[in-house]
């Protein structure tokens, strides 16, 4: 979830824990991780999240953030174990990072001297690894978020080529969302309506309780809700959303020439 003002996540993830081991089959282990202005709250468990005492916990406790990357796990690498427990947090540039990864890869790039190093043995978090290490080399300080935006869908698209790379990320300023083969997201703005979630009996009249200028973006593998539109993301394409809207990279004149002519 990415959005303009500090926002609980309680109804999506009513339905989202509930694909950990009762709607779905993702029943290797749960995490999600809030941030709060400079902070992260993070809690993780390799229990199924359908399940889990901590997962009900999370549910009565309604935290409130503008981004928050909740992830439940089917084990594709690594044995399931709370180290290969999606998100994963590192520290760049004085800012915590998160990540959490749908898909399997393999043959990936050689981490060489860098810092950042894998604690479980998961795929998932060497790829997250490599990219906070490139990221490392090329910048010595944050690069302004276009900037970073570019590079990161340039290092997702050489991961890519290793097998399915569906991931989220976020610092706390912005979340940057790939899609491979399946994303939707859907943002939430005035006029607040009735939502009701796939997995659950559950509805949230969201005008009771929220204002007028909020924005809201939620992002799933597949819609949480029934009755809302939500959208599918493109093959390949990577969206980051600041304050709950999702921004493109530019297209250059040379694309834009040669779209137009196909």
């Amino acid at each position: 979830m990415n959005c303009n003002v500090p926002t609980d996540i309680v109804f999506s993830f009513e339905g989202f824990r509930q694909r950990g081991g009762v709607t779905d089959h993702h029943s290797d282990g749960w995490g999600i991780a809030f941030f709060e202005d400079d902070g992260c709250r993070m809690f993780l468990d390799h229990q199924p999240s359908a399940l889990s005492p901590l997962a009900e916990l999370v549910y009565r406790y309604p935290i409130k953030s503008t981004n928050v990357v909740a992830h439940i796990r089917k084990a594709t690498q690594g044995v399931v174990s709370l180290a290969n427990t999606h998100p994963f947090k590192r520290e760049l540039w004085g800012r915590y990072w998160l990540f959490a990864h749908n898909g399997n890869l393999t043959d990936l790039p050689a981490l060489g001297s860098s810092r950042f190093r894998p604690v479980g043995t998961t795929d998932s978090e060497y790829a997250f690894c490599w990219i906070m290490n490139e990221l490392a080399l090329r910048f010595v300080d944050k690069p302004p978020l276009p900037v970073l935006h570019a590079a990161l869908a340039e290092l997702a698209d050489r991961l890519a080529s290793q097998g399915t790379f569906n991931f989220l990320m976020s610092d706390g300023t912005a979340l940057f969302a790939r899609c491979a083969t399946d994303l939707h997201y859907i943002v939430r703005c005035a006029p607040f309506a009735t939502a009701h979630l796939s997995d659950t009996d559950v509805s949230v009249d969201f005008a009771r309780y929220t204002g007028a200028k909020d924005m809201v973006a939620v992002i799933a593998t597949q819609p949480l809700t029934d009755n809302e539109c939500w959208v599918r993301m493109g093959a390949g394409e990577l969206l980051m959303f600041i304050d709950g809207q999702p921004h493109r990279l530019p297209v250059t004149e040379e694309v834009a020439i040669a779209g137009a002519a196909q």
